[in-house]
């Protein structure tokens, strides 16, 4: 079973930094047919794609809204696969419960909530101006 658990998470300023951690284990298929993603939802508002990586060619995918300040990564451990988003010079509107996310798309980047089949419990992001 898929699992997926979310770490790193927080209060921060405006212009200050996170990095969020996603543990991922128990994939079916080898973990590079998985794409990993981030999404968000503030009180509200639905859940929206932030990022996205492959895990077969390490293509990315960002929302127009946090391209240049968030940057997506992955590696791979023995017994878990690793996806980080960190988070830089972050904004009150960047507030919001965080998501990873996983499906097997053997390579394609998938940018909506209903691609995915597993998700993490979610963490808050407050960023106060």
């Amino acid at each position: 079973q898929v699992q997926l658990v979310e770490s790193g998470g927080g209060l921060v300023q405006s212009g200050g930094s996170l990095r969020l951690s996603c543990a991922a284990s128990g994939f079916t298929f080898a973990s590079e047919y998985y794409v990993m993603g981030w999404f968000r939802q503030a009180p509200g508002k639905e859940r929206e794609a932030v990022s996205c990586i492959s895990g077969t060619d390490g293509s990315v995918y960002y929302a127009d809204s946090v391209k240049g300040r968030f940057a997506i990564s992955r590696d791979k451990a023995r017994d878990r696969d690793m996806v980080y988003l960190q988070m830089d010079r972050l904004k009150p509107e960047d507030t919001a419960v965080y998501y990873c996310s996983a499906a097997a798309s053997y390579g394609v980047l998938l940018t909506t909530q209903g691609e995915y089949d597993y998700w993490g419990q979610g963490i808050q992001v407050t960023v106060s101006s």
